[in-house]
């Protein structure tokens, strides 16, 4: 019972996390590490990179089919998907984009 509580508890709050201001979650597994963006030039945000051995119910929720993915969330809504796809690696731009989607986001709040 301890187990299911705190399990649910900590994917409760990697969901809350995800729902507020501006986040960016990178979906990752352990095969594609090599293949991951650092998320430090996004220290402002909420950055999480979440692993599907052990989130498999938010890869689920939120349909990751691609290894890895970035997803840029605006208060909780989907703003930008970047999806490794065949090569396991994203690409060389990905950095770049989420600068121009945040740089969007960040002009129409104002």
């Amino acid at each position: 019972m301890k187990c299911v509580i705190i399990v649910f508890l900590w994917t409760f709050a990697i969901t809350a996390q995800i729902k507020d201001d501006i986040s960016i979650v990178q979906y990752s597994a352990e095969f594609v590490k090599s293949s991951e963006l650092s998320l430090i030039s996004f220290k402002d945000y909420n950055t999480q990179t979440l692993y599907l051995s052990k989130n498999q119910k938010i890869f689920k929720k939120e349909k990751i089919i691609s290894l890895p993915t970035i997803v840029l969330y605006s208060d909780g809504e989907e703003i930008l998907r970047i999806e490794g796809g065949i090569s396991l690696s994203l690409p060389e731009n990905t950095s770049k984009q989420i600068e121009k989607q945040i740089d969007l986001l960040l002009k129409s709040r104002f």
